[in-house]
């Protein structure tokens, strides 16, 4: 069994902590994923999924417990290492697209890959390539604008990948799109997760698309079962 990319054990998370009225949103709650695996994450609306993709994806804390990403402890680690490890190793992708609209969407592509400090002729390549996957190196020089949602979505998809990241989060990345043109971004999704190896959690209220994964778990009362 190889490594885990996502190792979660006893974690916990409350908000107003000190106060009366705390609100405890995740209850020891253990979570492993490996390379190449793809996991469903199925829990209602304010159950704490956003929260777990938050602490998962290093742009939350939890109150206690352990977490590890590529075998590095991020429980303990500074802001420069959370920093590092976000641009690196995790992708991210939301229900709607954020794609800069002033920028096409091979720019929007460029932009992860020159912040790590890639030059722009490498990150246009890589671009172009993700683009090609997708299906959508033809719309490369338009605008967010000017495309479909399920287009739009999925420039967000090669966004998310273009530093070839170990963990891709998605928090339902295709709950804004109509079925079909959800099945067919959910199938590209699932196509990129399975050619590069990645370890993904994708939260979905769409039963079928979960029944699609590898594994399901659902968020109940804070604990994950």
């Amino acid at each position: 069994m190889s490594d885990p990319i996502l190792k979660m054990v006893g974690l916990y998370k409350s908000y107003n902590p000190g106060q009366a009225n705390v609100i405890s949103v995740l209850q020891d709650c253990d979570l492993t994923l490996t390379a190449g695996q793809v996991v469903s994450l199925v829990a209602p609306s304010g159950a704490g999924k956003s929260t777990l993709l938050h602490i998962a994806g290093l742009l939350d804390t939890a109150d206690s417990g352990s977490l590890q990403i590529v075998g590095r402890d991020m429980a303990s680690a500074d802001d420069k290492l959370r920093t590092d490890m976000r641009r690196m190793k995790i992708g991210f992708v939301y229900q709607f697209h954020h794609l800069l609209p002033e920028f096409t969407a091979v720019e929007n592509i460029m932009l992860p890959q020159q912040a790590t400090g890639l030059r722009p002729s490498a990150a246009r390549l890589r671009a172009l390539e993700l683009l090609d996957q997708v299906g959508l190196v033809d719309r490369g020089h338009h605008l967010p604008g000017e495309m479909s949602g399920g287009e739009q979505q999925r420039v967000a998809f090669c966004r998310a990948l273009a530093n070839a990241p170990k963990l891709l989060l998605a928090d339902e990345p295709t709950g804004n799109l109509d079925p079909e043109t959800s099945d067919h971004v959910f199938s590209v999704l699932m196509n990129l997760v399975r050619a590069t190896g990645m370890a993904a959690l994708i939260a979905t209220h769409n039963m079928d698309l979960a029944g699609r994964m590898d594994r399901q778990v659902r968020l109940s009362k804070g604990q994950i079962l």
